[in-house]
């Protein structure tokens, strides 16, 4: 039987496994998705070693980035990104193995914030700046926005949510929420932007998708925003990662 899993720290908030083994069952195909909950990424390896079956892994916090060393290759996109979340698994002659990485998270974003642009949206604030903060940033260069991020400390081509000023806040009508606040069983948290100063024509979206409308977006809403969760992006690049194990 094939193995694919999900290697992080915490994994109590595992969307994958759920969703891949009932894929699995309904379309009757015989393999398994397992949960790997590794303390350290140098238990990396032993994951693999394990598991002579496992044909693919998705990666998430805090190994999005620190799984890299551990991978013979990137494709070009994981490469531009710097962070991974999807792995295949190659099986080579006398028990070698291949480890290429990819990234469905860009995949997934694009495909699910795109249809909610129009022509004003031209500038986007990324906040976070963790692995999917790496994977958002590229999508939305593609998409044509110009995007920077913003972080709680200020650093060299970073805001910090104090530059946040009525004059960014206009220019900047896309934000994109990359970090865990408001995740729950934190649900009385959001990001620490001016939402006094959010309109009709901004754009919020939110990568996380426990509680479906965090204070992020309800506060967003509250405002005229347009806003979304990040549910479809979760199942647009878990669709992107299963055409990467096959392809």
């Amino acid at each position: 039987m094939n193995q694919y899993g999900l290697i992080g720290y915490p994994l109590g908030h595992s969307f994958s496994v759920g969703y891949f083994n009932e894929k699995f069952k309904a379309e009757h195909i015989d393999a398994e998705y397992l949960n790997f909950e590794i303390p350290s990424i140098d238990r990396f390896m032993e994951v693999v070693e394990e598991h002579p079956n496992l044909c693919g892994l998705n990666v998430t916090i805090p190994y999005k980035q620190q799984v890299i060393p551990f991978l013979d290759e990137l494709d070009k996109t994981a490469a531009a990104i710097g962070a991974v979340n999807v792995i295949k698994v190659i099986r080579l002659p006398k028990g070698k193995v291949k480890l290429v990485g990819y990234n469905s998270d860009v995949i997934g974003f694009c495909q699910s914030i795109e249809p909610l642009l129009t022509a004003h949206h031209t500038h986007a604030l990324v906040l976070g700046t963790g692995g999917a903060s790496k994977a958002v940033t590229y999508g939305l260069k593609s998409l044509g926005l110009q995007p920077v991020y913003v972080s709680r400390t200020k650093r060299e081509n970073i805001l910090c949510y104090n530059d946040l000023s009525p004059e960014v806040m206009a220019q900047y009508s896309v934000i994109v929420n990359t970090s865990p606040v408001g995740m729950y069983p934190k649900v009385d948290q959001c990001p620490d932007i001016p939402y006094n100063l959010l309109t009709p024509n901004h754009l919020l979206y939110d990568l996380i998708y426990n509680p479906d409308e965090t204070l992020f977006l309800k506060k967003g809403k509250a405002h005229g925003a347009v806003t979304k969760n990040g549910l479809e992006m979760l199942l647009l690049q878990a669709f992107a990662a299963w055409n990467i194990w096959n392809e």
